[in-house]
């Protein structure tokens, strides 16, 4: 006997809602109309709110369509079984008590019933019970590698276009791994190239996607680390024309990246890893990772402090470059600079840009080696 529901849960709202929204569409592809076709927002913060919702969705389940077809109903974003004051509360518990009576009593060739809850408490026997009782689904967001590009290509397959492995790995390095991110900018550089598809390459990829969260996002930060003086100094006037106080977000950004190169050139002088013409190779990063990755603790976050922690395409082939124009002792003095730079941007607020100047003066005007 088919299940009276389908249960999407997980640990990212935004692919449990995609996952969710996709089975919703599919089971309703034939409906006559929206009058057979209803949402439901799930999210409560209150009782009162939880009793609304519930009562909204047992009308919405024991009424029948306008021209008595089957009818779809989408309860989405449910938040009840989470550990919240309201999930907790014995007036959540009864609220979910009462949801569970509604769909056991649900004819199935009658209505069809969709549920995505975020955040969720799997410990909870409510939650088991909707596991266990419906068609679910337990949505994760990828960390694998393997797995991220697999989600991409499938993306990328149901919008028309591909996207090579060198590709996948601009991406990843692009968002860092983010895989709602990641999907977003499949579909945007999908619509860039139109109805007659293509291809997602790498150059595409780098000039139309931005870099997220911890990076180095400013030109200044690209030039320096390309030891080319010139170039690095006019892309500090060219980005404090726009940024006056960008001294610190800069300052930031140059320290992420050389605590990187620090650990990357210490790698290659050691003969652990080697940077290639297409980056490092994964056997070597994963040898020395199973050699040196205990030094590092056991964080799983992405962190400037960790090498291992970071997307493989980007350390080969945006930090890797750098590694081979700078010496240790070179970027060891380069970290000393950051931090003299630091206490001169808090003694001088008024003169970041020459601040900046100075530190990149002191730093390339050997050529930076």
């Amino acid at each position: 006997m088919a299940a009276s529901f389908h249960f999407f849960t997980g640990d990212d709202e935004f692919l449990v809602d995609r996952a969710a929204r996709d089975c919703f569409n599919t089971l309703a592809k034939d409906a006559e109309g929206d009058f057979s076709r209803e949402i439901i927002d799930g999210a409560s913060q209150k009782i009162d709110d939880a009793e609304s919702v519930l009562g909204a969705f047992t009308s919405a389940v024991q009424t029948i369509s306008l021209f008595g077809d089957k009818k779809y109903v989408w309860l989405r974003g449910l938040n009840w079984l989470a550990d919240t004051v309201l999930g907790r509360s014995e007036g959540g518990k009864v609220c979910l008590e009462r949801l569970q009576s509604t769909l056991e009593s649900i004819d199935p060739n009658g209505v069809a019933v969709v549920i995505s809850a975020y955040p969720v408490d799997r410990r909870r026997r409510e939650t088991k019970w909707l596991e266990s009782s419906g068609d679910s689904m337990v949505v994760s967001a990828a960390k694998d590698p393997e797995a991220i590009a697999g989600m991409v290509e499938a993306e990328c397959k149901k919008l028309g276009v591909t996207i090579s492995h060198d590709g996948i790995q601009a991406l990843m390095g692009k968002v860092g791994g983010n895989s709602r991110l990641m999907l977003e900018e499949v579909n945007k550089l999908a619509c860039y190239l139109g109805a007659d598809g293509g291809k997602i390459t790498p150059d595409l990829i780098l000039r139309l996607v931005p870099n997220f969260g911890e990076g180095d996002f400013f030109e200044p930060v690209e030039a320096f680390f390309s030891a080319d003086l010139s170039w690095a100094l006019e892309a500090v006037r060219r980005f404090f024309y726009h940024e006056p106080d960008g001294g610190r977000p800069i300052l930031a950004s140059l320290q992420n990246r050389n605590r990187l190169l620090i650990q990357l050139r210490v790698l290659m002088d050691a003969g652990a890893i080697r940077i290639g013409p297409r980056g490092i190779s994964k056997g070597d990063f994963d040898a020395a990772k199973a050699t040196y990755g205990k030094h590092f603790g056991d964080a799983e976050d992405k962190s400037s402090l960790n090498v291992f922690t970071q997307n493989l395409w980007y350390l080969g082939n945006k930090v890797g470059p750098s590694a081979q124009l700078f010496s240790l002792k070179n970027l060891t003095e380069i970290q000393l600079e950051l931090v003299q730079t630091f206490q001169e941007l808090l003694s001088r607020p008024n003169e970041q840009e020459a601040v900046v100047r100075e530190l990149f003066v002191r730093c390339l005007g050997n050529n930076g080696r």
